[in-house]
């Protein structure tokens, strides 16, 4: 293998991978380049060379230098064959495509359909590849999160008011799940669990009456607006109640020590394994050993145990 190709999405953790994979590349001789915007560059030939220099001084920096787009293009099979000519015109051995469940299964279409040797690293905020136990990024946007919530409750309590916050996570909950726990929130509610808006609001009425005067309620974007569910509680509860949404800074922020040692080390044994010939897999840590998971199945909808969580919360409220 002599030389090899990168694609990413964005979350904090992506650049040390990036480091990684250079410089092992390169240890190994073999020639690196990064498409810009993801599954776009590819499709338009628009990369940059990468080497030890070019990746030197990103391991703390959040999102990726190779920038990114959701590429509605690439699920058009004349767009993907143009990316495979590029793949071919440019002389490249194999990809590496670093992302969630859409750019891996961009990458095992590309293996499976045109035989393009390609190996994916997991990365996403949400937590959300089957069979992997944790995704770069993930556990950078719980703190960023948790950190935010730890400032609102401050205000919460000085104020006596109930806050609701909206954390990211359209189809899973794993951000509101984790921020919940950690944050000692009294409710939360996601996209993998029903919920009655009456019950909370009554027992935020009992509450309130046995004085307690403020709350803090987790709600993951994908189940509802965070506005939307502070209005319903003022109408039923005649309490003040004042909305935080998170938003983006979740996706972004330095990344904490363990996403930049699961990028090096999923970076470095991504460019291996690849070089060995491996592919139609993603690389993956699993009981602290890093393993590799068809992309087959690491592209099936994982299931978070919500139960377990939601209980222990209700618990500890």
């Amino acid at each position: 293998m002599e030389k090899i190709g990168i694609l990413t999405r964005d979350c904090a953790g992506v650049n040390a991978a990036i480091r990684s994979i250079v410089r092992t590349a390169n240890k190994n001789d073999i020639k690196a380049i990064g498409f810009l915007k993801g599954y776009d560059g590819l499709i338009d030939n628009k990369f940059i060379q990468l080497d030890r220099r070019s990746v030197s001084g990103i391991i703390n920096r959040g999102g990726t230098i190779l920038k990114t787009a959701r590429s509605k293009r690439f699920y058009i099979e004349s767009e993907q064959k143009k990316a495979v000519q590029n793949i071919k015109n440019n002389n490249i051995d194999g990809l590496i495509i670093i992302g969630g469940n859409g750019s891996l299964r961009g990458a095992h279409d590309l293996a499976t359909k045109y035989d393009i040797p390609v190996v994916g690293i997991p990365a996403t905020i949400d937590n959300d590849v089957n069979g992997v136990d944790l995704t770069i990024g993930a556990d950078t946007a719980v703190n960023v999160a948790l950190d935010a919530l730890d400032k609102i409750r401050d205000t919460a309590t000085s104020l006596e008011r109930i806050f609701v916050v909206e954390v990211m996570g359209r189809e899973c909950g794993y951000i509101a799940l984790k921020v919940a726990l950690a944050g000692g929130c009294e409710e939360v509610l996601v996209p993998e669990k029903n919920f009655d808006i009456d019950i909370m609001c009554k027992e935020i009425n009992t509450g309130n009456s046995k004085g307690k005067k403020s709350w803090i309620i987790i709600v993951a974007e994908g189940k509802a607006k965070g506005r939307d569910i502070a209005d319903i509680i003022t109408e039923k509860t005649n309490l003040e109640t004042r909305v935080a949404v998170l938003g983006h800074i979740q996706r972004g922020g330095h990344p904490t020590s363990i996403d930049r040692i699961m990028a090096a080390r999923l970076g470095n044994y991504a460019v291996e394994i690849l070089n060995e010939g491996t592919t139609d897999h993603c690389v993956s840590l699993k009981d602290g050993k890093v393993v590799t998971i068809p992309l087959e199945f690491a592209v099936q909808t994982k299931k978070i145990d919500v139960d377990t969580y939601y209980k222990l919360i209700k618990i500890l409220t």
